[in-house]
């Protein structure tokens, strides 16, 4: 519940300031969207009209499915289309995320004077340390935070956005299976007592079956190293982030199986890692290596020019001198 510690000082934040800007990260998943909704329903409740700065030119399936729902009802926005609305009060409020080199535009930052951090991820000597910083490493998901905050304040929110809130911690607990505590429960089923449809989150986390298929074509190449699961797509395949994540997922399933870390080309020239952990391996501390991050229970990385088989190759030695 760090969020409701620092509530004033983002009150303070929120009513002093001219325009807000609400930004997550690159590659938006259901955590970032969800607690980006969750941003502006709170800021709206100050009786200020907030912005959402979204850069991504592809999503993925929940995402779209997400934003083809509530776009209409909430001012998007691309980082090039604000900058005449910027001005000493504006607010950049920076949510799932505390490091620059992940955001949708990190120029935002220097920009936008002042700042607010909301996020549940580690923090490393990469992370923002502009304005005010609020990491609770405690929570399942950012959405999870938020939700607190909501119902501290008392916002009224109507169903759809709280079950975009409810998407997003299923999404971050993979169902409920790592990161989740007796608060987790307690904001889910608060989430469905203001009107969140469990069946409405499982249709915007629905996978593509030509998807599935070819991810478990991954999970035939997994590699056991102690008791972390390393699997690596083929070099011919382009694959999404979001499909890397839920191998990753998968593999955390199997028995004796502490990490798992999953290797995919995203286009011609980037690779995508993608990691789990059931929490006594920090995949977020291990993905540093590759200017990756996330925490000890998730992480990404997204690694420019190089190859599979290069990155397969440093992360063997990285994992094979863990004590």
């Amino acid at each position: 519940m760090e969020l409701l510690k620092y509530k004033k000082e983002l009150n303070a934040l929120i009513e002093k300031s001219s325009n807000i800007f609400i930004m997550g990260h690159r590659y938006l998943d259901l955590d970032a969207l969800g607690a980006s909704i969750g941003v502006y329903e709170y800021v709206k409740s100050k009786n200020k009209r907030p912005i959402i700065i979204i850069n991504d030119l592809k999503f993925e399936k929940g995402v779209k499915k997400a934003i083809d729902l509530i776009k209409n009802n909430y001012k998007i926005k691309r980082s090039s289309k604000i900058k005449n609305l910027i001005d000493e009060k504006s607010l950049l409020i920076i949510v799932d995320t505390n490091k620059d080199y992940l955001l949708q535009d990190k120029n935002m930052l220097d920009v936008i004077k002042n700042v607010a951090v909301i996020d549940h991820h580690d923090t490393n000597e990469q992370s923002i340390t502009k304005g005010l910083v609020i990491v609770d490493r405690d929570s399942s998901s950012t959405c999870e935070m938020l939700t607190d905050l909501l119902d501290e304040e008392k916002v009224k929110i109507d169903k759809n956005v709280a079950t975009l809130l409810l998407s997003g911690i299923v999404l971050d607990t993979n169902n409920f299976v790592i990161k989740t505590t007796k608060d987790t429960y307690r904001t889910s089923y608060m989430l469905t007592t203001w009107g969140a449809i469990p069946s409405d989150v499982q249709f915007l986390l629905k996978q593509d079956i030509k998807n599935y298929v070819e991810r478990q074509k991954v999970i035939t190449n997994v590699k056991q190293i102690q008791n972390i699961a390393l699997s690596c797509g083929k070099s011919t395949i382009k694959y999404r982030r979001e499909d890397l994540a839920k191998i990753a997922d998968t593999l955390l399933q199997f028995d004796k199986i502490e990490a798992s870390f999953v290797i995919g080309k995203l286009d011609r020239k980037n690779v995508g890692v993608s990691a789990r952990s059931l929490g006594n391996v920090n995949v977020g501390k291990i993905l540093e290596a590759f200017n990756g991050g996330g925490d000890e229970n998730e992480a990404g990385a997204f690694i420019e020019n190089t190859t599979i088989k290069k990155v397969e190759e440093k992360l063997k030695e990285i994992i094979k001198n863990i004590n």
